[in-house]
């Protein structure tokens, strides 16, 4: 009898489903993942429909716009992730990485998270000889440190010793769980639900519920509501039900898409501040990787400046 190991198989789907299947839950869409995979939109939809059949559940529901990982997707998707990540450590560890740059990007939580999350895959498959670190804060006031390649900040575009660079002009919109726009379809039922649920808001944008409701002839109740310090807890305690939030509107593209939240008080408020992108021109020898980032990332912004999110504004009777 041979003392050689013996494979004894693992039964594991084919690679490119899992990848498929993984790329589609980040971005809740097939289009989104097959510009990331370099596939087209029909191969990422057959490789993930590959994979349900080998599992025998469904893993999405196909809602018109999006995607929405039902209970086995949610189930499976974490441990995928977790063996992906497992993968490309062993990789890195047995084989290195010192052929990639590190660009180091500085940006407010919320916009890595809720905007640029969406996006910079498509960067780093145009680019994978740059690995891209990114450093999160909640309030961008301070110098970042020299390490710094990229800085995103929210404000007014004046920061001396730094060129700006418009990225997202800022207008916020009242976004609410999708159980309670019915209650605000009503002017009544605005003013009933103000009275026995928080109107949320993050710091520093207080008077936005009062511009909101004003042109509807609603005073706002005289409580603080719930105040939060970022525009994703205002989001997830608006996606819990907690009550109504007013938020930047390119920071609720997701959650709208996926059909987590709703738009529930029509038309935008706009605010005097934008997401810019800041650079030392003149200071330091330019990195030409940021420089690529630069180009890159205003191009994205370019392509919807407003950061509107698309579908019919909510009516109130």
């Amino acid at each position: 009898m041979s003392d050689t190991l013996q494979p004894t198989g693992y039964h594991l789907p084919p690679l490119p489903w899992l990848r498929a299947f993984e790329a589609a839950a980040r971005h809740s869409s097939f289009t989104a993942a097959a510009e990331e995979l370099n596939l087209t939109q029909a191969a990422v939809s057959h490789q993930v429909r590959s994979l349900e059949k080998h599992l025998g559940v469904t893993l999405f529901e196909r809602l018109p716009r999006s995607l929405r990982l039902t209970e086995m997707g949610a189930a499976y998707l974490p441990p995928l992730r977790r063996s992906f990540g497992e993968l490309a450590a062993a990789t890195a560890g047995l084989f290195g990485t010192s052929s990639k740059r590190t660009l180091t990007i500085r940006a407010p939580i919320s916009f890595l998270g809720l905007w640029l999350s969406r996006r910079i895959p498509s960067f780093l498959a145009a680019h994978p000889e740059i690995s891209i670190r990114l450093v999160s804060v909640v309030w961008s006031h301070t110098d970042p440190d020299e390490a710094t390649d990229i800085d995103i900040r929210l404000g007014d575009g004046i920061w001396p010793g730094y060129t700006a660079y418009l990225l997202l002009q800022s207008s916020s919109i009242a976004v609410c769980h999708p159980d309670l726009v019915k209650d605000m379809s009503t002017k009544e039922g605005i003013e009933q639900l103000i009275r026995r649920m928080p109107l949320i808001h993050v710091t520093g944008y207080e008077n936005l519920w009062h511009r909101f409701l004003k042109p509807l002839g609603i005073n706002p109740p005289n409580s603080e509501g719930l105040n939060t310090d970022t525009s994703i807890a205002a989001l997830e305690y608006a996606a819990a039900g907690v009550g109504p939030a007013v938020v930047l509107s390119c920071l609720a593209e997701t959650a709208l898409s996926t059909g987590r939240l709703v738009r529930c008080l029509p038309g935008t408020v706009s605010i005097e501040q934008g997401h810019y992108l800041l650079t030392t021109e003149g200071k330091r020898r330019p990195n030409p990787d940021a420089v690529k980032f630069r180009q890159w990332l205003l191009d994205e912004a370019a392509k919807n400046p407003l950061s509107i999110p698309a579908g019919p504004e909510p009516v109130i009777t």
